[in-house]
């Protein structure tokens, strides 16, 4: 058979040659029809004004799927895992056209890499050529990489809850917001979960905007009991985890209007909260129907207006600093930070082999 001819897209001002454009990125279902790869290049190009609201000037990952989703195909763990079908790109592809534009970023290990940061729609549709499906853009602009400027509450459902728990824990999440003076912006993850977006003043380091997810998940714990802050999951129970790691630096969320590799082309959508409060099932939006919601307005239009201050945030961490309640865990890549708890699953911890520090003691 011989091979289909590549395809061009209009991205702005641009053509991009999209090569293979009738490969299937996603099988058909029940509810929606295959999809090929010239479709995702246009879903891009149709939801650009939103999705460039989400990536302009932001250092930003690519989640990439060049052969599709299919059922059993996974996502790389690492550098090392060779088998698996997907893998994060957190440098610039090899091959990249003039136009697209990059940032330094620095890792936590203190390792520095180019990252690319989209500058014009050209350059996600590009990378959509390239197999990207779903954007991971840190919370930074390109102009100061360690001041974020973007607070993201991560909901993510545990085992035994369902997306109407997640709906229902950010409704009381709005709640606190409004009663702190500070407008949230709310979306599906494009599965179960549900993110909130504040923008920040940028004058705080990663860590402090860390400690403010962590204030207001406590809080907002404290005020749903179906709410957890707990890092180790065999503490977590059946509740809605509010995941304050996301925050951490070179830790990224799934960017409004990114497709997510799923059954279905699912994609993260900006609704109202209105809209939220409503909603039983996030499928409904997906690469067939998001565009036309785009044009009759996107939800998030106004999310650049303002900017808040975490003081509010930071006085409920400093509270409960206070009150005995001190640092969480960081992520295993990260190095052990000042005052985080033992690295140790708390099943498994033994307490005289730890010292007050929270290390454990040479030959324990």
């Amino acid at each position: 058979m011989a091979k289909t001819a590549a395809a061009t897209v209009h991205a702005g001002d641009r053509e991009v040659r999209v090569s293979s454009p009738d490969r299937v990125i996603y099988e058909a279902t029940e509810r929606t029809p295959e999809v090929t790869k010239l479709m995702v290049a246009e879903y891009v190009v149709a939801v650009g004004d939103g999705l460039m609201r989400a990536l302009r000037d932001r250092p930003t990952a690519l989640e990439r799927w060049p052969s599709g989703v299919r059922e059993g195909f996974r996502l790389a763990t690492g550098p090392r895992d060779n088998d698996a079908e997907a893998f994060y790109q957190k440098r610039v592809p090899k091959g990249a056209p003039d136009y697209l534009e990059s940032v330094e970023i620095t890792f936590p290990s203190g390792r520095k890499a180019e990252e690319v940061c989209p500058t014009e729609l050209a350059v996600p549709v590009w990378c959509a050529q390239m197999g990207a499906l779903t954007f991971h853009p840190w919370p930074v602009r390109r102009d100061d990489t360690d001041h974020p400027d973007e607070l993201r509450i991560d909901l993510d459902p545990q085992p035994g809850t369902t997306f109407g728990d997640a709906v229902r824990v950010a409704g009381v999440a709005r709640e606190l917001l409004e009663e702190l003076g500070i407008r949230g912006y709310a979306k599906t993850s494009g599965n179960r979960g549900v993110h909130i977006y504040v923008r920040i003043e940028r004058r705080w380091e990663f860590e402090d905007v860390r400690h403010a997810a962590i204030g207001f998940g406590r809080e907002l714990a404290r005020r749903d009991e179906g709410v957890t802050t707990a890092w180790w999951k065999e503490e977590r129970g059946e509740r809605i985890f509010v995941d304050f790691n996301q925050n951490n630096r070179d830790r990224t969320i799934a960017s409004a209007y990114s497709l997510r590799p799923l059954a279905g082309a699912p994609v993260s959508t900006p609704v109202t909260w209105e809209e939220l409060a409503e909603l039983k099932d996030p499928r409904a939006f997906n690469l067939f129907t998001v565009p036309d919601r785009l044009a009759d307005g996107d939800p998030w239009a106004r999310i650049d207006d303002e900017s808040y201050s975490l003081d509010p945030l930071l006085a409920l961490w400093e509270a409960q600093v206070a009150a005995g309640e001190g640092e969480l865990n960081f992520p295993p890549d990260y190095p052990k930070m000042p005052g985080e708890p033992p690295r140790v699953q708390p099943s498994k911890k033994v307490a005289e082999h730890w010292d007050e520090q929270g290390n454990r003691i040479e030959g324990s």
